[in-house]
């Protein structure tokens, strides 16, 4: 067994690493930029060096500073995470050479796998179904008009060397193709170092299904069931699933064959993803192979009960797998949802800042037997860095049982997870994720990777309450009040030697609902009863101050944040955010005549939505533009964003150059 791991990566992967070495008695080296002095894997590992400024490119996947970092403290192996070098045979080679052992699977195979032309070319002479598609590599964005029109749209353009989402397009004509690619070749160039691009046929209403392989440098290969990574945003995975609601034994059974078929060919060993397109017919297309351990591997882990680093470790020391393919046994299921700091209101842009509040919910296993588990990097106080991935944290549930029975247990246990997860201090799509578990689709298991551009096409608004949910926020935020108030006239007794009475009769406006409620006391809580005879009693340990709470309204369990907001209480729960206002019936008549305050208006002005880097301007001042019409493009977390002119108009004022930085909101040009 290895006695020292360098860790050349950062973040959750990092942290989570560190975890399995620790439980095998292995020293642990972490390596930090500028940026991440203060970061949390900087503090779990047993050493941490220095290795340069913020940006990736001068520090983590800088080969020589990773190696000068080995020497200095000795390690005798290397494991990369993803993304950075952990697909870079180069430097495979280079730990090669100074007698290092790369935890990762042989350079051949990262060669072979990397190269998306390569890859598909070895899959279809090892007998995996391919996606029909132009191999060969496009010199510029008139060849690629011309290759997306022969193979016919819509068509999916994509960097050779890419990954994570990250130079890729979807093309549904000649101007998107054209405009495809050049955005793909600098995404590509910008995070790879390869700006190669190839386009293949874009398969409509797909679902992205991935098989985990795993292998030993003894010939043996096996694969751990499949993942569904379907719900996805700008070919970005969000929400991922171990097993897939759609697969049946056999399609699973196919698939896998294929994918240690295909790993055979390349003599692979270590663990390793083949990544598949599945229609509506269960046609599987190969779409990828990740030579490396994946994103989404905790879902694996949990249905499998097997440890995807540990055993990463012990292939590479040389140790025989020590299962087969008969033992591996898929149980129960498991939901992965992705933690991102980025604003959902604001059509998902990256979002950077400090975290002023971090309580994730407590990890292990739950009274039902569900279990919570949280694979994170970040800590309360740390800061989000506008130099890389905008991932926080990992949130895993699993459930035991199979079946559908099984994924709804999961998913509502990811709900209440989620409503338990508090995040402050930046923008995250923690609403979104509580959204998507309540859909009716997503929880019917009818997915696509277009999920979420069909059922959010205008982008995420948040969730309305029904009047049944929003009759259950209002008891809450009269039970909140009625601790206020009864505080208030204890403390204003306590002064005066007279405790004044709270008033009983309410009215609970919220979301556009207005519930007339008479608050009756109980031991641990009230009965609101409302207007017609109904009523619904809540009851919570909740005090002021608190900013979370767990309530029962009626027995049901509710998860709350709560937040004064001006007069009233802003409630967030299960993607819903509203903020209820509780009022004696003659302030609530009076507030209804008080007139609604407008934002202010914006529509003249192109502003920045996220922090970045301006990296061009499209348009000149005097130049009349149509709706549509690419303005600038503002690089953040090394994703291109082209900001469109929502109507037509003409430029009076460009305020930003290319190059300039930008914080949210800042103005990049004004118009007439």
């Amino acid at each position: 067994m290895f006695k020292k791991i360098l860790i050349a990566n950062r973040g959750e992967i990092a942290c989570r690493v560190i975890k399995t070495a620790r439980k095998l008695g292995i020293t642990t080296v972490a390596v930090y930029s500028d940026a991440d002095r203060e970061a949390l894997h900087v503090k779990m590992a047993d050493e941490a060096v220095h290795i340069g400024p913020p940006p990736s490119n001068q520090s983590y996947i800088v080969i020589d500073k990773i190696l000068a970092a080995i020497r200095q403290t000795g390690a005798d192996a290397v494991h990369p995470g993803y993304g950075f070098l952990s697909e870079n045979a180069h430097f495979a080679e280079a730990l090669m050479a100074e007698g290092v052992a790369f935890i990762g699977p042989p350079t051949v195979a990262i060669e072979a796998m990397g190269d998306k032309i390569t890859s598909k070319k070895i899959a279809a002479s090892a007998g995996v179904s391919t996606v029909p598609g132009h191999m060969g590599l496009i010199e510029d964005a008139d060849e690629a008009v011309r290759i997306a029109s022969e193979i016919g749209y819509p068509v999916m353009i994509k960097a050779s060397a890419g990954g994570g989402g990250k130079g890729m397009r979807i093309a549904w004509n000649d101007a998107a193709a054209r405009e495809g690619f050049q955005s793909s070749r600098n995404e590509a160039k910008s995070s790879f170092g390869d700006d190669r691009i190839f386009i293949e046929k874009f398969v409509i209403q797909p679902r992205h299904i991935e098989i985990q392989v795993l292998g030993d440098q003894h010939g043996n290969l096996i694969y751990l069931g499949e993942r569904e990574c379907s719900i996805q945003r700008r070919n970005q995975k969000v929400i991922e699933e171990a097993p897939s609601p759609f697969l049946d034994a056999a399609t699973r059974k196919a698939m896998g064959e294929q994918a240690v078929a295909l790993a055979q060919a390349v003599g692979y060993f270590s663990a390793g993803t083949v990544e598949f397109i599945v229609d509506g017919q269960k046609n599987f297309y190969f779409l990828e192979m990740n030579t490396r351990l994946q994103v989404e591997h905790p879902v694996t882990e949990l249905i499998t009960g097997i440890d995807l680093v540990e055993e990463m470790i012990r292939v590479a020391t040389g140790e025989k797998l020590r299962i087969t393919q008969n033992d591996v046994k898929l149980t129960g299921w498991a939901i992965e949802s992705r933690l991102y700091a980025e604003d959902p209101y604001r059509n998902f842009l990256p979002s950077i800042g400090r975290l002023t509040r971090y309580r994730p919910p407590v990890e292990g296993t739950r009274d039902d037997g569900t279990v919570v588990r949280n694979d994170t990097g970040v800590f309360e106080g740390g800061e989000i860095s506008m130099y890389y991935d905008p991932m926080i944290a990992k949130l895993c549930t699993w459930a035991p049982g199979e079946g559908a029975p099984a994924r709804a247990a999961a998913v509502k246990a990811m709900a209440r997870a989620l409503d338990d997860f508090e995040v402050e201090g930046i923008g995250h799509n923690l609403p979104f994720l509580s959204a998507v578990m309540e859909h009716p689709r997503f929880r019917a298991g009818a997915l696509t990777t277009a999920f979420i551009a069909e059922e959010y096409p205008d982008g995420f608004a948040g969730v309305a309450p029904s009047e049944d949910d929003a009759r259950r926020l209002a008891v809450v935020a009269a039970l909140i009040d009625l601790q206020v108030q009864r505080r208030n006239a204890q403390i204003s007794g306590t002064l005066t030697n007279h405790e004044r009475p709270v008033a009983a009769d309410r009215v609970v406006t919220l979301a556009g609902f207005a519930f007339p409620v008479h608050v009756g006391q109980e031991a641990n809580g009230i009965v609101a009863q409302f207007e017609g005879g109904a009523s619904l009693a809540v009851a919570s340990d909740w005090l002021p101050g608190q900013q979370h709470a767990q309530f029962a309204v009626d027995g049901a369990p509710m998860g709350v944040k709560t937040l004064r907001s001006g007069t009233g209480w802003r409630l967030r729960w299960r993607g819903m955010d509203v903020v209820a206002h509780v009022r004696s019936p003659r302030v609530a008549e009076l507030a209804r005549l008080m007139p609604a305050k407008l934002p202010p208006d914006t529509s003249k002005l192109l502003l920045c939505p996220m922090p970045g880097v301006v990296t061009s301007i499209a348009v000149s001042e005097g130049e009349q533009v149509e709706a549509g019409q690419a303005l600038a493009t503002v690089e953040a977390m090394k994703m291109e964003n082209v900001l469109r002119a929502e109507r037509r108009g003409t430029v009076a004022r460009i305020a930003a150059a290319a190059g300039a930085s930008l914080a949210v909101d800042e103005l990049i040009m004004e118009f007439e």
